[in-house]
């Protein structure tokens, strides 16, 4: 479905609702592209790893009502946008932080269009197709997820959604003390490289095998008239029969 439709759907949808209606005021609307992708189960905790301004929280606070979120972002600029939103709602709980696979700081390149930032710099590719330019850097906190999440605030049904510019496996590995707790992982991963030194799906993919989690499906594939495929959400499921899973 091309950006336009995926846009007036959106619309359509914040409109319908009193909490799309109060998002849509500061800018805000669900992210219901990914919708055909998580139907189902009923989580009851989500962990939201890159959340921007709460897009995808938002989206599974109207999904999965009964479920706690916790939601990752480093980016100051996005924190008032998204403690606006659920001001109200204890059940979700925003981390000033982004996750990786040592407790430290990093550098952030910050775009013009901030869901593209990130901790890698664009590649050639992202700034031809998408436009990105880097307006700035920034210190950010970076922490492994079991640091701040013990395994007994994980209750399963678990998601863990990943959607962090080229950063996947970084923060996979960030998560590696706690990633038996999730039954479903949903990230976005790209099959070339739009942020420098960026793992690519296969890496992504091959990471989560090892690991005893199966791929389950694509969905919403980004194609370039020109380049082909690009990127898309990659949906795993663990396979609680495996003994693939590395020590």
């Amino acid at each position: 479905m091309n950006l336009f439709l995926i846009r007036i759907r959106k619309l359509l949808h914040a409109i319908s609702s009193r909490p799309g209606r109060r998002a849509l005021r500061s800018g805000v609307a669900a992210s219901i592209e990914h919708s055909s992708a998580l139907g189902g189960t009923q989580y009851k905790t989500i962990v939201d790893i890159g959340a921007n301004v709460g897009q995808f929280a938002l989206f599974a606070r109207e999904r999965f009502p009964n479920a706690t979120i916790f939601s990752f972002e480093p980016l100051e600029d996005c924190w008032p946008v998204f403690a606006n939103i659920f001001a109200q709602d204890e059940q979700v709980q925003l981390f000033r932080c982004a996750v990786g696979p040592t407790d430290s700081t990093a550098t952030i390149n910050v775009t013009a269009e901030n869901d593209s930032s990130s901790i890698l710099a664009p590649a050639a590719t992202q700034v031809e197709v998408f436009g990105t330019a880097v307006s700035a850097k920034k210190i950010i906190e970076l922490r492994r997820l079991g640091s701040i999440l013990p395994t007994d605030r994980i209750v399963p049904p678990a998601l863990l959604k990943i959607d962090v510019q080229g950063f996947e496996l970084d923060v996979l590995r960030g998560c590696e003390e706690v990633l038996q707790r999730f039954n479903v992982l949903y990230i976005e991963a790209s099959y070339v490289e739009l942020y420098e030194r960026q793992a690519l799906a296969g890496d992504v993919i091959q990471f989560l095998l090892d690991r005893g989690f199966d791929l389950a499906g694509v969905f919403n594939q980004h194609t370039d008239q020109s380049r082909g495929p690009l990127q898309a959400d990659f949906l795993f499921r663990r396979n609680t029969s495996s003994s693939r899973v590395k020590p």
